[in-house]
C-alpha cells in the first residue's frame, strides 16, 4: 500500500486537514489568510526602559497590534467602545481575523461589529511581531511572566492607543488567563470580562507537567546548544506536538484521521509546521506561566465575568471542578461549560465562535449599564 502524503490528505480528507491547519494556526504554527474588516490598522508601539518582574530590563519593548474600527468618545472624552482580545500561547492577534472567529464576530450586525466597536488585537510579549528572544537576544532576553505581559498590554491600551476604558476584555487559553489577571489588576478598567479555555489558579498537575516536558524536549536536544543554534533543533517538534495533542479533540482527531496512515500524515504536517517556529521563543512562552495564580485575588474583580470552557478540553478538564470552586469568589461571575458536540474542538473550541457567541451577546447585554454600546440584537 502506498504511503499517504500530506498532499493526499488535502485531496482525500480536505475537511480533516483544514481542521488541523486551523489548529496549527491557533497555535501560531501556520498562517491563515485574514478576512477584511472595517478600518483595519496594524502598527507597533514601543515602551522605553521596560522593567520586568524579574528585575531585568529592555531598553525598548516593541508591542505589535492590529485594530479594527474606530474609538468613540463620550461627552467627557472617554473611549466607550474599545474591546481587547488576547491570544493563546504562541499565537498572535492576527489569529482572530480567521473566518471561524472574526468572521462570526466582527462583521456588520455581529456581536462585536467592527463598525460599532474599536477592537484591539495585540501580539503578546514573546510572540508575533512584538519583542521576543528570536529577535537577537536569544536566551539573554528578559525572562517575562504573565504579569509582565498584562502590564505591557495595559500600557499599550492606555498610553499607546489612548484608551482609558474597555467595554470588554476577553481572551483564549493563555489570553484567558491574562483576562483573569486584567480583572484582578485593573478592576475598574473594563465593563465586562470573558476568559475562555482557562482557569484562575496556579498551573499544576498535568498542565504543568506537559509544559515542563515541552521545555525539556528542547533543552535536552544537543542541537539546542544552550539557545545558540543555527537551525531549529528537532526537539521543537516534540515540544509542540505534546501541546497540540493536548489542545485538540480526541473525537475530532479520530474522525479526521481514522487510519494509521492518515494519522501519520497528520503528524508529518504538524512536524513541518513546528519547525517553522522558534525553540527559544517556545521555551520562554511556556515558562511565562510559572508564577501565574490569580486565585487569592478573585474577590477584587468587579465587572460581570463569564468563564467559558468546553467539556472536551484536556488542558482544563471539567472533572477537576476548579471553576465551580473558583467562580464562587467572583461576585458577578458565571461559569459556562459547553457540552461535547460535533461542533466542539477540545481546548481549541474557543476558535469556533459560532459555538459560544450567544454567551458573548448575553454578557454584553447584562454589562450595558456599565457603559459602552449596547449588544447587537441581530
Amino acid at each position: 500500500m502506498a504511503t499517504i502524503t500530506v498532499r493526499d490528505l488535502l485531496i482525500r480528507r480536505g475537511f480533516g486537514l483544514l481542521s488541523l491547519l486551523l489548529l496549527l494556526s491557533a497555535l501560531g504554527w501556520a498562517q491563515q489568510e485574514p478576512s477584511a474588516f472595517p478600518k483595519q490598522f496594524e502598527g507597533d508601539w514601543n515602551v522605553p526602559d521596560f522593567t520586568f518582574k524579574s528585575g531585568e530590563k529592555l531598553a525598548s519593548l516593541r508591542l505589535h497590534y492590529i485594530t479594527l474600527g474606530s474609538p468613540e468618545h463620550d461627552a467627557a472624552g472617554h473611549v466607550r467602545n474599545a474591546v481587547l482580545i488576547l491570544h493563546g500561547t504562541g499565537g498572535t492577534g492576527r489569529n482572530f481575523l480567521s473566518a471561524e472567529f472574526g468572521g462570526e464576530l466582527f462583521g456588520k450586525g455581529q456581536p462585536l461589529d467592527a463598525t460599532r466597536y474599536y477592537i484591539i488585537l495585540p501580539d503578546a510579549i514573546g510572540t508575533g511581531k512584538s519583542s521576543k528572544p528570536s529577535d537577537g537576544l536569544r536566551m539573554k532576553f528578559p525572562h517575562y511572566r504573565y504579569d509582565d505581559m498584562v502590564r505591557a498590554q495595559y500600557l499599550l491600551v492606555r498610553d499607546g492607543l489612548k484608551v482609558d476604558h474597555l467595554r470588554l476584555v476577553m481572551g483564549t487559553s493563555q489570553g484567558g488567563m491574562h483576562t483573569w489577571l486584567w480583572g484582578v489588576t485593573y478592576p475598574d478598567f473594563m465593563d465586562a470580562l470573558m476568559p475562555m479555555a482557562s482557569a484562575p489558579v496556579e498551573i499544576a498537575g498535568r498542565n504543568r507537567m506537559t509544559r515542563i516536558m515541552a521545555i525539556d524536549a528542547i533543552k535536552n536536544d544537543p542541537d539546542w546548544k544552550n539557545g545558540e543554534y543555527s537551525k531549529q533543533p528537532r526537539g521543537l517538534i516534540a515540544a509542540r506536538n505534546i501541546r497540540s495533542i493536548m489542545t485538540g479533540s480526541a473525537v475530532q482527531y479520530q474522525k479526521e484521521n481514522p487510519t494509521a496512515e492518515e494519522a501519520d500524515a497528520a503528524i508529518e504536517a504538524m512536524a513541518k509546521a513546528a519547525l517553522r517556529g522558534d525553540a527559544n521563543n517556545t521555551i520562554y512562552q511556556y515558562e511565562a506561566s510559572t508564577d501565574y495564580n490569580p486565585s487569592p485575588m478573585l474577590e477584587k474583580i468587579r465587572a460581570p465575568l463569564f468563564a467559558i470552557n468546553s467539556a472536551d478540553d484536556e488542558i482544563n478538564p471539567p472533572e477537576l471542578g476548579i471553576l465551580e470552586r473558583e467562580i464562587k469568589h467572583v461576585k458577578r461571575g458565571r461559569y459556562i461549560l459547553i457540552p461535547l458536540s460535533p461542533e466542539t474542538r477540545g481546548h481549541q473550541t474557543y476558535n469556533r465562535a459560532v459555538v459560544w457567541k450567544n454567551h458573548l451577546l448575553e454578557l454584553l447585554h447584562i454589562s450595558e449599564a456599565r457603559g459602552g454600546p449596547a449588544a447587537s440584537r441581530n
